[in-house]
């Protein structure tokens, strides 16, 4: 059976997204049919629909998704009919190099559904992420359908499928932030904003947030930062020093992507410090830093991919959190759309006004 439902495709490089009617498969084998809930705009999608990911138009976009199994392959035990999931991209395959070595959390070889969703017309569609969650179906591998507590919200719930989880990570995983430990976040979105809250749980006693934003960093204040930079009136470097005891941060985490913020990170740090980027760069920019300082200043330098996370371990215990009140996913949350306003609130993303809005399906 083929359903038949409405989802939000890029067709172009920079075009508008649009809404069109496009046709799911019922689940094969390792594969689960997801009835999408909610789905947060994220920057990820924005950059396909630049064609800063890659070329392979169209694209069904949406990837930071929760919902309810539909329906799944007849060889699937992970998740069954009914549950509630969180959708993630990385569905670790447990015969890559990686994990033969224990280290599932860096999966090389990630699965994702072998049957392909298209146009009405039948074009084929590349969904984000290997997920295509701006939809009211959507078919994935049954390892990216991770069950969490039903009792959690979707809107707040799928938040975790992308970028808070790649903030709590670069902080609780990544970063390794300790008991008593100091850090520096800088950027104060949505994935700045998760890495704050990271730190705070981890036990972290200075969160130090900067931003050339005086909106980000109240934001950041209510996350839990103890301290912040507005790096547009101070020299950053010196300021993070001031609040160390002139030492610099234990952890910095540069969650921008940008060569100059990343410096700034290398040169608060700490001796033996770590500096962990989850910022995404553009692919042409590059880095310089004195090797003498690198070597000089020891520690570790970290690019962190979806916050060193592993869905079926972190997912779970991240939703308690939440249900506890120890973790503020709907602070996350600045507006409810529909599937016809991803355009628009694209747009709203690029001009700092939201963390993160949600389609609610």
């Amino acid at each position: 059976m083929v359903h038949e439902v409405r989802g939000v495709v890029a067709r172009a490089k920079g075009a508008p997204v649009q809404t069109d009617t496009i046709l799911v498969p019922d689940p094969g084998p390792g594969e689960a049919l997801i009835q999408v809930q909610a789905c947060g705009v994220c920057h990820t999608d924005l950059h396909y629909r630049e064609g800063a990911i890659n070329d392979d138009f169209p694209f069904l976009l949406g990837h930071e998704a929760a919902g309810i199994v539909e329906a799944v392959g007849n060889d699937v035990t992970s998740v069954s009919p009914g549950d509630f999931v969180i959708l993630n991209w990385r569905a670790v395959c447990g015969e890559c190099r990686s994990c033969r070595r224990g280290r599932p959390w860096y999966c090389f070889s990630t699965h994702n559904a072998a049957q392909k969703m298209t146009l009405a017309d039948g074009t084929v569609l590349t969904p984000a992420l290997g997920i295509g969650a701006f939809a009211e179906k959507t078919l994935v591998a049954a390892g990216q359908a991770t069950k969490v507590d039903p009792a959690a919200s979707p809107a707040a719930a799928g938040l975790l499928g992308c970028g808070v989880m790649a903030g709590l990570g670069a902080a609780m995983f990544t970063g390794d932030v300790g008991r008593g430990d100091s850090v520096a976040v800088f950027g104060c979105g949505g994935v700045g904003g998760a890495a704050i809250v990271g730190a705070r749980l981890a036990g972290a006693a200075t969160v130090i947030a900067v931003d050339l934003d005086a909106q980000k960093l109240e934001w950041a204040a209510d996350f839990g930062a103890t301290h912040t930079v507005d790096a547009s009136k101070q020299d950053v470097v010196e300021a993070i020093r001031a609040l160390t005891d002139g030492n610099g941060a234990d952890v910095c985490i540069e969650a921008v992507g940008r060569p100059e913020v990343f410096q700034q990170a290398f040169l608060a740090r700490d001796l033996a410090g770590t500096l962990v980027q989850v910022g995404v760069p553009d692919p042409s920019m590059t880095i310089e830093l004195p090797m003498i300082e690198f070597f000089g200043r020891g520690g570790a330098l970290k690019p962190s991919w979806y916050g060193d996370c592993l869905p079926s371990r972190d997912f779970p215990m991240l939703i308690d959190l939440y249900l506890q009140g120890r973790l503020p996913l709907d602070k996350f949350v600045s507006e409810t759309i529909g599937l016809d306003g991803v355009e628009d609130a694209f747009h709203q993303m690029e001009r700092g006004e939201v963390l993160r809005s949600v389609v609610i399906v």
